[in-house]
């Protein structure tokens, strides 16, 4: 009788001591399985790239989860098709090259149903599709698949393949790969935000060296563009003041102006205003200063040489045209012989303070239309006499409440210039002008040439 109570007793602590190694063991397996979800939870704060963050986290899982194959499906939005974002294992290059059609497999079933799915013997499941297996030569006998869920999007599945040791997968498995899934989606959601800011950055960034290389060839072509133009006044020794200034609104404008000797008793002079801004501006006065210079010989006429020009420039009937006003000056007898084409009415002040507006036979701008005629006038500067030429920068300047300078201030200022020099005279025109802008950007070019019988 002690014997079989005695052989009781080693019965009921074998019996507690395997049930307590076995709750020891499950508990250990919790723990760890709590301590990788707490890892994945730390490693989404780890990187922001999407690849990096969706390895961290298959393979942290697997330490816990031991299995041969793991992989990321994810959903192409085009076209519903399931592609292989991650996948590892012996074949997970050659997995990867592959795209499941939609519904297709069990992983296109949990896609489109948004339901767990274990799959212990994949042989006798309808729903199995063998295509990869086929196509890799890895034979996969259980499954379990999970969705990826970004609230109520699916974003894809998450596989695991052949768990190992031979065992099933169970509800436990389930519970566990449904919980890595969910900081997945997350790291798929912040992964994508990032690729957006990054897209961003790199779209600024080269938008920014574009911009800072236009500029800088804004700055060339605002060089090039200044050369065309005389840089140095005549001297106080000739029998005239010729003095000129041009400021553009941007880098390159598309005002003008030139004035030059054609022998020593004749000036040849120049102001005009290109209808477009920028380079193509620039390049159109270059190509029309460049034609006035080459064209102009002594005994030509204004008309005449804007009447050979204009055919030039309207042969190939360019997208621009150019206002102008242009004359000959004898500096013998003061005699001025002026044309234009479609520009602001130039003044005289006369040395005793009056100011006459010059009315010259109106003709179309430049390159406009071929066959235009040009047409000469004929007038003459006394001693102290100054002729203003400019463009509509001047008059069309606005203030901060839109309204214009006007060619009423215009000539109200003229008449206050009376023993100013040439350039006295411009440097005062525009001060005038930003003093009535108070503030507001210069909307347009400007260019002034002024020219006094000494």
């Amino acid at each position: 009788m002690d014997g079989q109570w005695t052989g009781l007793a080693i019965g009921l602590v074998s019996g507690a001591v395997v049930g307590a190694g076995a709750l020891y063991a499950s508990l250990q397996m919790r723990v760890r399985r709590m301590k990788a979800l707490f890892e994945i939870s730390m490693q989404l704060n780890s990187t922001l790239k999407r690849q990096e963050q969706l390895e961290l986290i298959m393979n942290t899982a697997k330490s816990v989860l031991p299995v041969e194959a793991a992989s990321v499906l994810l959903l192409d939005p085009d076209t519903n098709e399931l592609i292989f974002e991650l996948a590892l294992g012996d074949k997970g290059s050659e997995v990867k090259e592959i795209r499941l059609n939609p519904g297709e497999g069990i992983a296109g079933h949990v896609a489109g149903s948004g339901q767990s799915l274990i799959v212990n013997d994949t042989k006798s499941d309808p729903r199995w599709s063998g295509r990869v297996a086929q196509r890799t030569g890895f034979e996969t006998r259980n499954l379990l698949t999970v969705p990826i869920m970004n609230g109520q999007r699916i974003e894809g599945v998450l596989q695991v393949i052949n768990k190992k040791g031979g065992r099933k997968f169970t509800k436990s498995d389930r519970l566990l790969l449904e919980k890595v899934a969910q900081p997945m989606a997350v790291a798929l959601e912040n992964a994508r935000l990032y690729t957006q800011v990054e897209d961003s950055l790199e779209a600024l960034q080269m938008t920014t060296a574009i911009k800072e290389r236009l500029e800088s060839e804004l700055q060339v072509a605002g060089t090039i563009q200044m050369s065309f133009l005389p840089r140095t006044m005549p001297s106080l020794h000739e029998p005239y003041d010729v003095c000129a200034l041009l400021k553009s609104a941007k880098e390159v404008g598309g005002d003008f102006y030139n004035f030059y000797k054609i022998d020593d008793d004749h000036l040849f002079f120049a102001l005009g205003d290109v209808s477009d801004k920028g380079i193509p501006a620039a390049l159109f006065m270059a190509v029309t200063l460049t034609l006035l210079k080459g064209k102009m010989e002594p005994g030509l006429s204004p008309g005449e040489l804007l009447t050979m020009v204009n055919d030039e420039l309207a042969r190939d009937n360019p997208l621009v045209f150019a206002t102008i006003v242009c004359g000959v000056y004898t500096c013998s007898t003061g005699e001025l012989v002026m044309s234009e084409g479609g520009h602001c009415t130039p003044y005289i002040v006369r040395a005793d303070g009056r100011i006459e507006p010059i009315k010259l036979k109106k003709s179309l701008p430049l390159a406009a239309m071929e066959d235009s005629v040009y047409h000469d006038g004929h007038m003459a500067l006394g001693h102290g006499d100054r002729l203003i030429l400019y463009t509509d920068g001047i008059t069309e300047a606005e203030n901060v409440n839109q309204e214009q300078y006007s060619p009423e201030r215009l000539h109200e200022f003229l008449g206050m210039t009376a023993g100013m020099s040439s350039a006295e005279t411009i440097d005062a025109l525009l001060m005038h002008v930003f003093m009535f802008a108070d503030g507001a950007p210069q909307s347009d070019d400007i260019a002034v040439l002024t020219l006094q019988r000494r």
